[in-house]
């Protein structure tokens, strides 16, 4: 009978504890230890408790929960929908002063630790910054549904400098050839190329042969005397006449050094018809 009743017995126990926790916490958190949820100061600045300043945040973050819940109903009349969002606004504020009356007393800076109740889709503001927001169905009130429509943005023109960041090596192709994929394809291209070229000269060859069978080598005389008659010298060439002449000037010369003196040869050249440059 003992070894029944110690697991009964052991679960009291953990129950009457847990109800225990339960209801100090419930206490703590609603009970004041001067004032009642009523008599919540006008001022944050009154109240020098930060535990009395903590319920009182909490009180108003509760307020504001219930609030917005009421303003996302669509079917509410305009001037319930305002009148609920000044209240949300004002409570908004108040949290505001709370927290930092509890920052001033030494307690926690709720600015930067506590998460943000809404995001910017679920308040949003017409001005940024003036803190007044519009929330559920505030903002599809008459006169603000247009305050947050957008004006498409106007394109700007982009100056000569912005255009001139993105431009660098790559931009004027100099370096294409580094990764070896444009080689391989102009080797193809060009191949390609050829081919098509000599497709297109060997019919224009088949046609001219069926057309005029001799004409290939009319034509390919042709233009050899065209290009033998387009040669134009700009030296003189000497002729053959002119070569011999010049020869056997030469071995005169030889020969007279060899048998005179200087003044025979010169006087062997000034005879001679051959102009001085040979």
């Amino acid at each position: 009978s003992r070894a029944r009743r110690t697991p009964m017995a052991r679960n009291e126990e953990k129950a009457q504890a847990l109800l225990n926790r339960f209801v100090a916490a419930k206490r703590d958190a609603n009970q004041l230890s001067v004032r009642s949820e009523t008599q919540r100061p006008y001022l944050a600045t009154e109240c020098e408790d930060v535990r009395e300043c903590e319920i009182f945040r909490n009180q108003i973050i509760k307020e504001i929960s219930k609030k917005v819940s009421l303003i996302q109903n669509e079917g509410l009349e305009d001037h319930r929908v305002r009148d609920l969002n000044d209240a949300i606004n004002k409570l908004m504020r108040e949290k505001g002063h709370w927290e930092r009356q509890i920052k001033a007393l030494g307690g926690p800076d709720y600015f930067r630790t506590a998460p943000k109740l809404f995001n910017e889709e679920d308040a949003e503001e017409v001005v940024p910054g003036k803190g007044y927001r519009y929330y559920g169905a505030a903002k599809k009130l008459p006169g603000v549904r247009e305050l947050f429509k957008k004006a498409a943005p106007e394109r700007t023109k982009r100056t000569r400098f912005e255009m001139m960041k993105g431009i660098d090596a790559d931009y004027y192709g100099y370096r294409d050839d580094d990764d070896g994929i444009l080689v391989d394809l102009e080797r193809a291209a060009e191949a390609e190329k050829l081919a098509a070229n000599v497709r297109a000269w060997e019919q224009a060859k088949r046609e001219r042969l069926a057309a005029n069978p001799d004409g290939e080598v009319e034509e390919e005389d042709d233009g050899e005397v065209e290009a033998v008659s387009q040669f134009v010298a700009h030296v003189e060439v000497p002729d053959q006449n002119a070569i011999e002449r010049a020869l056997l000037a030469r071995r005169k010369r030889e020969m007279l050094a060899k048998l005179a003196g200087e003044a025979e040869v010169e006087q062997a050249e000034e005879s001679t018809l051959v102009p001085p440059s040979w």
